[in-house]
């Protein structure tokens, strides 16, 4: 009983290591990405691509007031897994980040110095108490002088650099699959293909345009761009990645 109740006391703090060096609220933080829907991203010679899974549960709700796709600059977007709350949050800082880089320098942020400005903010949530750690990944991509570039934030502050990645529920599975299919010399077309395949990859039903998000930051416009209905329905035809019509008449 009393390891049990020191064990809940390391629980509780989330500025308190425990013996062995860990800190569990952002273990926890960890498994609350885990549950949230997915997202994908995946880094090509052309440009960024961002897929996101919005799991819409039901025919009522409307599927553009699911946010997980998000633009924070012109030239960088970013997807999310978790908490969308948290996420919201998240994303205002890097968009007010982006803007006072913007106004103090007179040009664009690098996509690097954002992710970790970013990290350093979700950090400050481990190590200040009253507070708990953000319960959401991000992916953001973006352009750097014409090169693409793919990053992560972990609940625990931690930047990481991809060339293709997911985030949320089913990451290993979908990831198992970039790593078999991934090429470098892919152009974008093809990066949304692969990214919409990794994602079916987990989902024997198929996948239905509305209840995806899909955005691409190219490399020659720098430019942001998020695709309609109607494209992402013609991605998921092209690729046989729709749900199969079944005839239910007797």
């Amino acid at each position: 009983m009393q390891g049990q109740s020191q064990q809940q006391a390391y629980d509780r703090g989330i500025t308190i290591f425990s013996p062995d060096g860990r800190l569990y609220q952002v273990e926890y933080a960890r498994e609350a990405v885990k549950r949230g829907s997915a997202s994908v991203g995946v880094r090509t010679a052309d440009g960024v691509v961002l897929l996101a899974d919005k799991r819409i549960r039901s025919p009522l709700l409307v599927g553009e007031s699911v946010e997980k796709l998000h633009k924070a600059d012109d030239h960088v977007g970013i997807a999310s897994a978790g908490h969308v709350a948290d996420a919201r949050q998240l994303i205002d800082y890097a968009r007010r980040y982006s803007q006072v880089n913007q106004l103090r320098y007179g040009e664009p942020i690098g996509v690097e110095t954002l992710t970790k400005a970013v990290t350093d903010n979700i950090q400050q949530y481990t190590q200040v108490g009253g507070a708990r750690p953000f319960g959401v990944a991000l992916i953001i991509g973006g352009i750097d002088d014409g090169q693409p570039r793919l990053f992560e934030t972990d609940p625990s502050g931690t930047p990481y650099e991809w060339k293709a990645l997911a985030v949320g529920a089913n990451r290993s599975d979908i990831e198992e699959y970039l790593k078999e299919q991934y090429q470098a010399e892919m152009d974008l077309e093809g990066g949304i293909g692969l990214a919409l395949e990794a994602l079916a990859s987990v989902n024997e039903d198929g996948l239905e345009a509305e209840g995806l998000g899909v955005a691409t930051i190219d490399s020659e416009t720098e430019q942001y761009q998020v695709l309609d209905e109607d494209e992402v329905e013609s991605y998921l035809d092209e690729h046989d990645l729709l749900p199969d019509d079944t005839d239910d008449e007797e």
